[in-house]
């Protein structure tokens, strides 16, 4: 959808961005004091540009994820996706999924795909900011810049009842005093333009929550 937009509309708005202070995993009730998970994946490093194929400009699939670390006593695990840089107030919402298995260690790709009644293949799928239960592809304006997509995974104490379909603000909120550990993965993107550095803290490894 963004992709239409005019080139010099992309540019204008290009100080205008949600933060990476507007990040889930920040918030003061969210954020896990010291337990970190580690996030990676095979298709691409931390900091570093997402390939063509898990964007709007390709295929849209959702990219594989890999993951460790998750401490005993986890229930379940819960991945947020969101665009620190989206022209808006808040970040966008890429890809909402809960109740994923505790002894699974990763997503394959496209694992985040089109789903019936809220379920997938793996744990149950909530909305994203374009209000699908899917993997939404990154799909930054021409000329806005190199956008953050930050993955952010979440080991839980208990499986929160969120609801159908939940968004960002009822995720959080189930999720809060729940959260055993936490990890997070950074991919860039942009559109005419090389990627910048991001949030990058390290090739293929996580940042600290």
């Amino acid at each position: 959808m963004l992709e239409h937009l005019p080139r010099w509309i992309g540019a204008l708005l290009k100080n205008i961005r949600a933060g990476h202070a507007k990040l889930t995993i920040v918030q003061e009730a969210i954020a896990p004091a010291n337990l970190v998970l580690e996030l990676s994946s095979p298709a691409f490093a931390n900091g570093a540009r997402l390939p063509e194929r898990f964007t709007a400009d390709g295929a849209g699939l959702s990219p594989p994820l890999l993951w460790r670390g998750v401490p005993e006593g986890t229930a379940s695990l819960a991945l947020l996706v969101e665009d620190a840089d989206s022209p808006l107030p808040n970040p966008i919402v890429h890809a909402l999924v809960w109740n994923l298995p505790a002894d699974e260690n990763g997503l394959a790709e496209g694992a985040i795909g089109p789903t019936v009644d809220g379920h997938s293949d793996t744990g149950e799928v909530g909305r994203n900011s374009y209000f699908g239960d899917a993997w939404l592809p990154p799909d930054p304006p021409p000329g806005h810049g190199s956008h953050d997509y930050v993955f952010q995974l979440f080991a839980l104490s208990d499986t929160p009842d969120i609801g159908d379909n939940p968004g960002r603000s009822r995720f959080a909120e189930a999720i809060a005093g729940r959260i055993l550990a936490a990890g997070m993965l950074v991919g860039t993107y942009s559109r005419g333009e090389p990627a910048s550095g991001g949030l990058a803290v390290g090739s293929g490894q996580p940042a600290s929550a």
